[in-house]
């Protein structure tokens, strides 16, 4: 009977062990910007152990597009990057993809996670 137990009992430590945690860091709303370029940023946390941080490749997808990101200066969690908006639209939907490599038997294998979808409103510019 324990025999049978006992792995449903660890699957919990399992989920548990590899926590990731995706937090966007852009405010929901930007005044138009006259090239129609709109900075995010992004944390990535995880406590997974094999996963190998020099590995990490960032991006943000809008719609079928994607923009590459780059890390943040003086933080190892954190990356930057643009999206294009165009002037028709005042809105925007994103999510982040985090394609990265772990360790595991033999050579190190490729996995990603994707956050959930985000809106930035863009504001019209204010009048001086």
């Amino acid at each position: 009977m324990f025999k049978r137990i006992f792995p449903a009992l660890l699957l919990p430590l399992l989920l548990a062990g590899c926590a990731t945690s995706i937090t966007n860091l852009t405010p929901s709303q930007q005044t138009r910007s006259t090239n129609n370029l709109y900075s995010v940023e992004v944390e990535f946390v995880s406590s997974q152990q094999t996963l190998r941080w020099d590995s990490i490749r960032p991006q943000i997808l809008v719609g079928s597009r994607s923009y590459e990101m780059r890390a943040t200066p003086l933080m190892n969690n954190r990356w930057e990057g643009q999206i294009s908006v165009p002037p028709s639209s005042d809105s925007v939907t994103y999510r982040y993809r985090f394609d990265y490599d772990y360790n595991a038997f033999g050579k190190p294998q490729a996995d990603h996670v994707l956050s959930p979808e985000y809106s930035l409103r863009i504001r019209p510019e204010q009048s001086k």
